[in-house]
């Protein structure tokens, strides 16, 4: 059954000012991996586990972009069961998404994000990463907001969580609909 009341936000005749998009990740951490968050590599005894490089971070800002846009989210569009994606740079799949936002006719406004892990702690690694994301997203390191929280009674030791909201302005009219 389809639904008439629903437009994708490159055909809805209004489309609003501004819309939000959030994302979620988790991976569990493994030796002998880089641990990669944000874009950048932490040092740290462990890295996370996935099939593209785990940055936890980097998945859910991706995540949160692809829904405020109400796109296919980062499984859909990058399957963990095709081997080309097979310790891909989490980087990659930031920028389709980004070229996705773009072509609805959007821009990132600001991002905030939450990252829960018992180690390593992110505090020394905070503003490098804020720095790293800001420039990847294109927006001034003062539209990044990262915090960093313990699992504390959790049972979430050997894991790293991201919580992610963005926030879109719109820019201009969305261009044509994409495939896929």
């Amino acid at each position: 059954m389809t639904n008439k009341n629903f437009d994708s936000p490159l055909t809805a005749p209004k489309r609003p000012a501004t819309r939000i998009g959030y994302g979620f990740d988790s991976h569990e951490f493994h030796p002998g991996i880089p641990l990669k968050i944000g874009g950048i590599t932490v040092p740290h005894e462990k890295g996370l586990g996935g099939h593209s490089d785990g940055d936890v971070l980097l998945h859910a800002i991706t995540d949160a972009l692809l829904g405020a846009i109400a796109a296919p989210d980062i499984g859909a569009l990058f399957p963990p069961s095709d081997p080309k994606w097979k310790g891909a740079d989490s980087v990659v799949f930031l920028r389709e998404a980004l070229q996705r936002v773009s072509d609805a006719g959007y821009a990132v406004a600001n991002m905030d994000a939450s990252l829960i892990l018992a180690k390593p702690k992110i505090g020394p690694h905070a503003a490098a990463i804020r720095s790293q994301v800001a420039q990847l997203l294109g927006v001034p390191g003062d539209c990044v907001g990262l915090k960093a929280k313990t699992p504390e009674g959790l049972n979430l030791e050997n894991t790293a969580v991201a919580h992610v909201v963005v926030l879109l302005e719109k820019i201009a009219p969305p261009k044509r609909a994409r495939k896929k």
